[in-house]
């Protein structure tokens, strides 16, 4: 794609300035500006008018056309302060006042967008340099590739460095890197691993910086193999990781649930003469904390003042989430109170946290407390606190609070979600009431909510817990009308149901059905085969019984392997 096809601008901006200049007032200009300096131009504020900007430039543009360096200076000095409408107003003054613009005036201009977020106008402006006979060069081109990468913009960006060969300028590393970190942050993997590897055929060393960016592209994939080989990779090309390159890795590690290679990375940092910093051991401690290590969270945390690292609100949530994973409400509790000796402001996601702790240890009394306590420190729940809380009521028992915190969540501007119904459909699958557990599940879609496994599979439990077999059976039907895929749970829900009501070919058909699912023998409870095998007893069903009877052997068996 042609540069001068990008062109964003429906009316051009010289061609309004030279409206600008030829119909000024000279005399209106205030002392002829004879003590002119850029700090005039930031002072009109980020979107000035045109005659404003030339009120303020008017004394400077005739020597500019003798000492163009001095506009270059102007143009990156507003670059340096994120001012890309007052550059742009003063690249098009020059223009429109007969000042002749150099590819160092646009590129100040373009950084001066790149810096401000504002890749529609870099692009604008790259377009018409050639209508202006300046060729844009590589610095052009990587100014506005990287304000398109700062934008979400990554087919625009990967257009731009293909467009560069056409245009004679030569992509180097720093163009290469924009459209990779572009890539990456898309999600577009593929394409960013492509990147990398045509960078050679460039004459182009991979450095640092694209290696990250592409161990980055594999976070956001959870492709930790990848990743790991990328990293192993960069010695051999005479590239040495940096703190950027091992936070993506250990990130990539986090997710993907493999703390021990996080750890291991960790470790090696020293090794490799890489400073620990904030990011990475921040990944490290939320890896330990998906993992179920809070133990080595927190030794993590207390080790940061031996590294001169700061801890920051980030690192203490992850703590305290290691601390709710591995059922440990007291350490939760007294790190978020410490967060206020460290000069950190706990915010709904610590205190979420903390709520979900002790509601997994049954204390749902504090956990209500915490939620109470929110508004008051000026922290303001979200929807994952009310599901906490409302977890929190279902493990002790609280149906009836359940309900009372689901149905307040409209009046704090608060939307329910699947994880809020599933834990008030639990409570009521709890309590034994059964009418509000089927109730909540069937308002979810007009709530636009759409219901999922654990919603259906608790609703489908406490009609087991009812008898009500014929609805339980129903509920596991409808499933499929909302492309919920059911799970072991659903299907032993429904199981214990049919065989309890006497249905046992209805039960033997759902372990059937069950078994082509290939759902894991161990995830078929026992007291759905009991139920299944109780019920071809009592229906005289003697050759099933044994053959049932056998089937549960052999899954206690795999369960011992």
């Amino acid at each position: 794609m042609m540069v001068g096809s990008l062109a964003m601008c429906s009316e051009s901006p010289v061609g309004v300035a030279r409206e600008v200049v030829h119909g000024a007032d000279l005399g209106e200009t205030v002392a002829s500006q004879r003590h002119f300096a850029p700090e005039h131009l930031v002072q009109l504020g980020r979107t000035p008018l045109q005659h404003e900007v030339l009120g303020v430039i008017r004394s400077q543009l005739e020597g500019w056309r003798e000492r163009p360096r001095r506009a270059t200076a102007v143009l990156s000095y507003l670059a340096r302060n994120r001012l890309p409408s007052t550059a742009t107003q003063v690249l098009a003054l020059m223009l429109a006042s007969r000042v002749e613009a150099s590819v160092f005036h646009y590129n100040a201009a373009i950084n001066a967008c790149e810096k401000g977020s504002q890749w529609q106008l870099a692009i604008s402006l790259l377009s018409t340099m050639p209508n202006e006979g300046v060729m844009p060069d590589t610095i052009s081109y990587n100014s506005a590739i990287s304000a398109c990468e700062k934008g979400g913009e990554w087919q625009m960006a990967l257009s731009l460095l293909i467009s560069m060969t056409g245009m004679r300028a030569v992509p180097d590393e720093i163009s290469f890197n924009s459209a990779m970190s572009s890539c990456e942050k898309a999600g577009h993997w593929q394409l960013a691993l492509s990147l990398l590897t045509a960078m050679p055929g460039m004459s182009l060393t991979p450095d640092k910086i694209s290696y990250s960016a592409a161990i980055s592209a594999c976070e956001k994939r959870g492709l930790w193999q990848l990743a790991m080989s990328l990293l192993s990779e960069m010695p051999q090309m005479r590239t040495t990781p940096d703190e950027i390159t091992y936070s993506a890795a250990i990130s990539t590690c986090e997710k993907a649930g493999k703390w021990q290679l996080a750890m291991s990375l960790l470790s090696q940092m020293p090794e490799m003469k890489v400073t620990i910093d904030k990011v990475t051991l921040n990944a490290a401690i939320s890896a330990c904390s998906k993992g179920g290590q809070w133990q080595l969270a927190l030794s993590l945390l207390s080790s940061m003042p031996d590294l001169a690292v700061r801890p920051n609100e980030i690192t203490c949530n992850a703590a305290i989430s290691a601390c709710e994973r591995g059922c440990q409400w007291q350490q939760a509790l007294g790190l978020l109170s410490a967060m206020g000796d460290m000069r950190l402001t706990p915010n709904e996601i610590s205190y979420s946290a903390a709520i979900a702790a002790c509601g997994k240890a049954g204390h749902w009394p504090l956990a209500l407390s915490l939620l109470s306590a929110m508004p008051n420190l000026r922290v303001f729940p979200n929807e994952i606190s009310y599901s906490a809380a409302i977890s929190a009521c279902e493990k002790g028992g609280q149906w009836q609070l359940a309900l009372s915190l689901l149905s307040s969540m409209p009046d704090v501007r608060m939307s329910a979600n699947e994880i809020s119904y599933s834990a008030a459909i639990s409570a009521c699958e709890k309590g034994g009431r059964w009418q509000w557990a089927v109730h909540l599940l069937r308002i979810m879609p007009e709530m636009m909510v759409i219901p999922n496994a654990i919603s259906f599979s608790a609703a489908i439990s406490a009609c087991e817990k009812a008898g009500l077999w014929q609805l339980a059976l129903s509920l596991l039907t409808s499933m499929s009308d909302l492309q919920v895929i059911p799970d072991a749970i659903s299907y032993n829900a429904a199981m214990s149901a049919c065989a309890q009501g006497g249905q046992w070919q209805l039960a033997l058909s759902l372990l059937s059905t069950s078994d082509s699912l290939e759902l894991l023998p161990n995830e078929i409870s026992y007291n759905s085969y009991d139920a299944v095998i109780s019920a071809c007893a009592k229906g005289g069903q003697p050759l099933l019984l044994l053959s049932l009877l056998g089937e549960q052997s052999m899954a206690a068996l795999n369960l011992l392997r």
